[in-house]
């Protein structure tokens, strides 16, 4: 089992930002959206807990993908 830390550099474990307030501004209002219609990830999730994100951080994940596309995600109990 790997230890909580070393899980956020696993070969198959995407990128994980934390979003300053600013940042969940730009992309919400990018996406003309609300912060609770995000998708959601649940604050017991390895990574998250990992990464010591509380609930109501917005997470954003940069899969590797041809695209780069990055997914966003609302920490939530």
């Amino acid at each position: 089992m790997l230890e909580p830390k070393h899980i956020l550099g696993h070969m198959l474990v995407p990128e994980h930002i934390i979003l300053s307030k600013e940042e969940e501004k730009e992309v919400l209002a990018r996406f003309g959206i609300t912060k609770i219609q995000l998708p959601k990830i649940k604050a017991n999730d390895p990574v998250v807990k990992a990464m010591d994100a509380k609930e109501g951080d917005v997470l954003k994940i940069l899969r590797k993908s041809e695209e780069g596309t990055p997914y966003y995600r609302l920490v939530i109990k």
